[in-house]
């Protein structure tokens, strides 16, 4: 790392940062139980991590994945139809794991949590009413009793990685936790519908497409003030605001 010139900043808000030097990843997190959180979570997981170099709080050195992230929200992703089936298959061999030692968050704080983010979309004039309306309803589909797996928490597009058709790896554990297995799938697919269908194939199991799309307009709804409040715009094209667009 001495001799590398170039640090590129890949996130970086009031709360962490993660820096690439060459092939290591440098996150910077305040909170360093969700490091503890991630750390374990990668032990545990049976997917592939990444190899962790070294820790000194508040930093955690990664070593970089193979290949590239399967997509970005918001750009067409380029992977193969194989690739994405391949990622249902990760997830469905995560969901199957023994659970985590650690809860995630119930049934009835989800709900709280969403109505909360509701009114202050529609209080601080930031999408039209209708539209959050909307959008509740449909998210009304995935507030029901689930049966609790080991999920990553936020299994973004971007989260995981791919090498042709071959998954390498998922980053980012900090919300590993017990929680909804159709949660996972659908931050998978948020804003990649089209991929929905190779996902599901190789999960490999029946799943319930309703839930998964009230997923995707719960997720963003819960998203559009953390998104705000950090700095980045959920208005970009193809991002959370034009996910709940498409909902109607």
């Amino acid at each position: 790392m001495a001799d590398m010139e170039e640090v590129k900043v890949v996130v970086a808000h009031h709360e962490c940062a993660t820096l690439r030097v060459g092939d290591v990843f440098l996150k910077i997190d305040a909170h360093q139980t969700r490091t503890d959180v991630e750390v374990e979570a990668m032990a545990l997981a049976p997917v592939p991590t990444p190899e962790i170099l070294w820790r000194k709080p508040p930093v955690l050195a990664l070593a970089a994945l193979p290949g590239a992230a399967l997509g970005r929200l918001g750009e067409p992703s380029t992977a193969s139809s194989a690739a994405w089936v391949a990622a249902g298959a990760a997830v469905r061999m995560l969901h199957d794991a023994p659970l985590p030692p650690w809860p995630g968050r119930g049934l009835d704080e989800i709900t709280a949590h969403l109505d909360g983010e509701c009114e202050w979309i529609i209080a601080n004039d930031v999408l039209p009413a209708d539209l959050v309306t909307r959008n509740r309803q449909v998210a009304e589909a995935a507030l029901r009793p689930w049966t609790p797996v080991f999920t990553h928490g936020d299994l973004q597009v971007s989260h995981v990685f791919a090498d042709g058709d071959e998954i390498t790896g998922v980053i980012d554990w900090t919300e590993a936790a017990q929680g909804d297995a159709l949660r996972d799938l659908a931050t998978l697919t948020l804003g990649h519908q089209e991929h929905l269908g190779d996902v599901v194939a190789g999960y490999g199991k029946d799943v319930d497409l309703d839930v998964i799309r009230a997923w995707w307009s719960l997720r963003s709804l819960l998203g559009i003030r953390w998104l705000i409040d950090h700095g980045f715009d959920p208005s970009a094209p193809g991002g959370e605001v034009d996910v709940l667009r498409s909902q109607l």
